[in-house]
């Protein structure tokens, strides 16, 4: 992945492109990036829409405006619009295009007409939209050619262009639970740790729980446990790279152990303080703590 620019406080991109060329894509994007998005907005409602944007959210908030050929006389008022600034926002206007051929494949495949086919065929539709729209295409900032993009590939693309480190990064939580409560529904990964002692059984541990010393010095010291670490985190490491390259940036650990309250919760520190030293942005979260 490219390095990421610096974000730019109040920014408003303006998406537009040929239909069927990844303008929703690009809009969902930015939308997984911060910006608060907008879809076929007339143009003269722009800087109004941005104004009260500006009023409840601050002059921070990034927008996004994706618009296309059905906003009729838009394309006018959007040129005018960005040239003189109206907004007062600096505006970055990204443009989708993609062969004829690619296009006419995603429009059959999406079973849709053209907005400007009429009774026409499919391609008459697309040379209209294209010579409609060329003014725009001069005019872009950015030019995205999705002919040979899968949607990850395209979505990598706007995240190199829109994103920043901050939103870029993978977001990790590492939740622990109790087995007799249920895995959590959101985990994308599970661990169980029950194949370690058990500090229930020991009276001076059992009524401690694993975010106390004594607990997380017994359960993290056993050798087990060292090994698990140590072959477990480079297992988190590749999945967590794999995940960022297909456009994920959540992600979901489960730790358990039978109740939730000793094991599961040592290990779930010890867990998030270790992704936190490999610069993971890592958070611990104990869901059955206490619920004995």
């Amino acid at each position: 992945m490219a390095q990421t620019r610096t974000a730019t406080p109040g920014e408003l991109v303006v998406v537009t492109g040929m239909s069927g060329a990844g303008r929703s894509t690009a809009a969902k994007e930015l939308e997984d990036l911060g910006y608060f998005v907008i879809d076929n907005l007339p143009p003269s409602l722009l800087g109004e829409v941005v104004r009260l944007i500006d009023d409840t959210r601050g002059t921070g908030q990034p927008v996004a405006v994706v618009v296309d050929v059905r906003s009729g006389s838009f394309f006018e008022e959007l040129r005018a619009t960005i040239a003189d600034n109206s907004t007062g926002r600096h505006t970055t206007l990204l443009f989708l295009e993609a062969d004829d051929n690619v296009l006419v494949r995603r429009q059959d495949a999406a079973r849709r007409p053209h907005p400007l086919q009429g009774s026409g065929r499919l391609l008459e539709g697309l040379q209209r939209e294209r010579e409609a729209l060329s003014p725009l295409r001069g005019m872009a900032d950015v030019v995205i050619d999705t002919s040979n993009l899968n949607v990850h590939q395209l979505t990598a693309q706007v995240a190199d262009k829109f994103g920043t480190p901050q939103v870029l990064r993978l977001a990790i939580t590492v939740v622990s639970f109790g087995f007799k409560y249920g895995i959590p529904v959101d985990a994308d990964f599970v661990a169980d740790m029950r194949f370690l002692p058990n500090p229930y059984w020991i009276p001076e541990l059992k009524e401690h729980t694993g975010k106390e010393e004594p607990v997380a010095d017994y359960v993290t010291s056993q050798p087990d446990a060292e090994r698990f670490l140590d072959a477990w985190l480079p297992v988190l490491q590749i999945v967590s790279a794999g995940y960022l390259r297909e456009g994920k940036r959540f992600m979901t650990v489960g730790i358990g152990c039978t109740g939730g309250k000793h094991r599961s919760v040592a290990m779930t520190e010890e867990v998030t303080r270790r992704l936190v030293a490999l610069g993971f942005e890592a958070t611990a979260a104990h869901r059955d703590l206490g619920r004995e």
